[in-house]
């Protein structure tokens, strides 16, 4: 038995605490969302993937970028069959990443390159539009990732944010991957003497 277990910190994000900040604002219950897009943060959007697939709205939404984290043909995992050639004659720019809303899927390898994507896209000024295919879970996930990465919110606060805009139900393994990257980016942090505890 190790003697160290006081030295070590506790985890400064669960995935229960997350789950409660979704479910706070509709009385403890899981809600879908009633719009089919939301700004969740000033120019960034989260859409299910029929918005993404109508480029007449996205044009009326002044989107530049669009990211789909569910890129893909097979309709059984809920994939959005887009690519940069689809939005080639609108002038946006395109990512996407072959997720899959499973628990088991790991989709932390993808939190940088979404969170550099979305950046360049607002620093181009424009607006960024990120979706799958009901815009509640793997696309929520990019984005709460971005908050946390490229705002330096803390899981929690980035939960906050893109909440009070859109209901949102991320899986409990997206969850657990959004507390290990906030604990990480607090140590790193940390260490680079950015904040204390």
């Amino acid at each position: 038995m190790t003697t160290t277990w006081w030295r070590q910190r506790p985890s400064l994000c669960t995935p229960d605490e997350l789950k409660e900040i979704i479910t706070a604002p509709s009385g403890g219950y899981y809600a879908l969302p009633t719009d089919p897009y939301n700004e969740v943060y000033p120019n960034v959007y989260i859409s299910d993937g029929t918005t993404a697939l109508c480029t007449c709205v996205l044009r009326r939404l002044r989107v530049t970028y669009v990211l789909n984290a569910a890129q893909g043909k097979d309709k059984w995992f809920n994939l959005v069959n887009t690519s940069p050639a689809f939005y080639k004659d609108s002038g946006i720019q395109y990512m996407g990443v072959e997720a899959i809303d499973m628990n088991s899927f790991n989709l932390e390898p993808y939190f940088q390159e979404a969170a550099d994507f979305i950046q360049k896209g607002l620093d181009s000024g424009g607006k960024v539009l990120v979706h799958c295919r009901q815009g509640i879970s793997r696309s929520a996930t990019l984005v709460l990732a971005f908050l946390m990465i490229k705002r330096h919110l803390t899981a929690q606060e980035a939960m906050r944010t893109v909440r009070s805009n859109r209901e949102i139900i991320p899986n409990d393994g997206f969850l657990k991957q959004l507390c290990l990257l906030n604990d990480k980016l607090i140590k790193e942090r940390r260490i680079n003497g950015f904040i204390s505890y």
